[in-house]
């Protein structure tokens, strides 16, 4: 008779546990969110009203050309990026490592783990209110898919706190105009729900190895000494190479957006290198918004600006890196080639319509 008893109360005491692990997840995030992202932004949105601006360019400043390419270069836009994004980095980190630590994996699996569109749906709308730029989503989608979250609910929410984020929307229209933030939305939504769930029909469950779709067995640790692990995990993991891919990007801006006039700025060869450039380059969240405003200010005609508006913000060579640890080569490639092709559209459609910043 006691061993029914002792069952009981083991899987009692794993319950409350998974209880309690998903109430210190909820209070992190939402605390982490909070500092990083609400609260600072709330108080930019009334900057960028009034003053139709959010700051200067990150890759020329107010000038017309990045600064030459060299160490300098890439200490000066090190050293700006990290003091813009270590908030929202550790946040993060945090909460990647939390996904994988706090988050019973059974329900995770079942909440997100379907190829159905409804798990690439509701990992989009949860990006939403996080508003972290590609680089900090990347550990929380590591985190998802190394507790067997979906290809396309793990794609979805990376592509979705860059591409959506409603800070940066608000934003948008203030200081560039909301035609803008109409084509965001639009060829946005298109990338987090289209191209995420695209990628996980044809290319998310080739080839998987046997059991890859079992459920993982839960680690018995304490939450957290788990938590602690994740995240050490996760930062020797994915730190070192993110910092070197961001000083070495950096370091040639220059050689990657040229120097603007009005001569070139309508140019199709500079609209093609500015889609390549932009879906390789990192900006903290918003950052495309002061690039573009500025680059406009000097001759970057329609197609160029919006063909930026989505190649910057919604992935970057620093986060295919992080996320190409935990999702498949093909995967990424994909999504760069989509990001590029959607930026290309959005340039054409900004044309059509003779966009202008305000």
């Amino acid at each position: 008779m006691s061993q029914p008893a002792l069952g009981i109360g083991a899987g009692r005491g794993r319950r409350a546990a998974e209880r309690w692990g998903i109430v210190l997840f909820l209070v992190v995030t939402v605390a982490g969110i909070y500092i990083a992202k609400w609260s600072p932004y709330y108080a930019k949105a009334f900057v960028a009203a009034a003053k139709h601006s959010i700051g200067a360019s990150v890759i020329s400043g107010t000038a017309a050309a990045a600064p030459p390419a060299g160490w300098a270069a890439a200490w000066q836009y090190g050293v700006s990026y990290v003091n813009s994004i270590w908030i929202a980095l550790v946040v993060g980190l945090l909460v990647g490592s939390g996904v994988e630590a706090a988050l019973p994996r059974a329900w995770l699996m079942r909440v997100l783990g379907g190829r159905r569109f409804g798990s690439t749906a509701l990992a989009g709308a949860v990006a939403v209110p996080a508003m972290m730029c590609t680089c900090c989503s990347a550990p929380v989608a590591v985190g998802m898919a190394k507790s067997r979250a979906s290809v396309g609910a793990t794609l979805a929410f990376w592509l979705g706190n860059p591409l959506l984020n409603p800070a940066t929307i608000i934003f948008m229209g203030f200081v560039l105009g909301w035609r803008w933030v109409a084509l965001r939305i639009v060829f946005g939504a298109l990338l987090v729900f289209g191209v995420s769930q695209l990628a996980d029909r044809w290319l998310g469950r080739k080839d998987l190895p046997a059991g890859a779709m079992e459920v993982p067995a839960e680690d018995d640790r304490r939450l957290l000494v788990r938590w602690a692990a994740s995240l050490g995990r996760l930062a020797v993991g994915l730190l070192p190479e993110y910092l070197a891919i961001v000083l070495i990007l950096g370091a040639v801006r220059a050689w990657l957006f040229p120097a603007m006039t009005p001569a070139i700025g309508g140019a199709l060869w500079l609209v093609l290198v500015l889609a390549v450039a932009g879906t390789l380059f990192v900006i903290p969240t918003a950052g495309e918004i002061p690039i573009i405003q500025t680059l406009m200010r000097y001759g970057l005609g329609a197609a160029g600006a919006g063909t930026l508006l989505i190649t910057l913000p919604a992935v970057s060579l620093p986060s295919l890196a992080m996320v190409g640890r935990a999702l498949p080569a093909r995967v990424l490639v994909f999504v760069a080639v989509a990001v590029v092709i959607a930026g290309l559209l959005t340039g054409v459609a900004a044309t059509m319509l003779g966009l202008q910043v305000l």
